[in-house]
């Protein structure tokens, strides 16, 4: 009785299908010597938009398989303004994963052997914790250290296509510039001057790009878990470990 009451409903329903499909093209027949009205751009747009942010990477179980962006701001910015957050946060999280590693390590108070500066030992600027480490560096390491950094930003915003306008954000590869003819020219790739990656296959690459967005998505939730941590303390439970 089921098997043809289901035959039946499956009938009746492509009957009406068929008789809805001739109503419609009977309507439609006119139309189709009516003038056409503008087609408005706006959509078209806006569909441009979503799809460029539903193809980025960086999704997962964590966040329901879908771009997290409760906010919406995706639709409320452009598409440069897009990746500009792609490499904000793909830099970011670069520099989160260096400074927990590098907390970690000064808590545990690992070191260098040997002097950071005449007078000044590695052990000594690690000596009072991660958090007061930067006061025990020298001047002129604090400029050499910010120095790298205005180097690395110079690197970065200097890269032609820039990532806003159709390059990749994140992506150094080659030195800005050759170097000085007959003194220094380093001819290498900045990034993986071994070339680890070139034995990877286009589907390893994209899962260890993923891989660290995540990892540098946690990192940057630990570091400032870490600096709460020291600016009010019993803010972090389990810390001090």
């Amino acid at each position: 009785l089921a098997a043809r009451s289901g035959t039946r409903l499956l009938i009746c329903s492509a009957s009406s299908l068929g008789t809805m499909a001739m109503m419609l093209s009977s309507l439609a027949a006119p139309a189709l010597l009516a003038p056409v009205a503008p087609i408005a751009r706006a959509p078209a747009a806006a569909s441009a938009k979503m799809a460029l942010v539903d193809s980025m990477e960086g999704v997962g179980e964590e966040t329901g398989g879908q771009i997290w962006d409760p906010l919406g701001i995706s639709e409320a910015v452009s598409d440069e303004a897009v990746m500009w957050f792609r490499a904000s946060e793909l830099k970011h999280g670069r520099v989160a994963m260096l400074a927990s590693v590098g907390y970690l390590v000064g808590a545990a108070k690992i070191s260098f052997p040997g002097e950071l500066a005449k007078g000044v030992t590695f052990a000594s600027v690690a000596a009072n914790g991660p958090y007061q480490a930067w006061d025990a560096v020298p001047q002129a390491g604090k400029l050499q250290i910010l120095s790298i950094i205005l180097a690395l930003e110079w690197a970065t915003e200097a890269k032609k296509p820039h990532y806003m306008r159709g390059g990749v954000p994140g992506k150094i590869e080659q030195l800005p510039f050759d170097g000085i003819q007959g003194l220094w020219a380093p001819k290498i790739k900045f990034w993986d001057p071994l070339n680890f990656t070139g034995a990877l296959s286009a589907e390893q690459k994209a899962r260890k790009r993923k891989a660290e967005l995540k990892n540098g998505r946690l990192a940057m939730i630990g570091i400032i878990s870490f600096a709460c941590a020291e600016a009010i303390p019993g803010s972090v439970p389990f810390y001090p470990f």
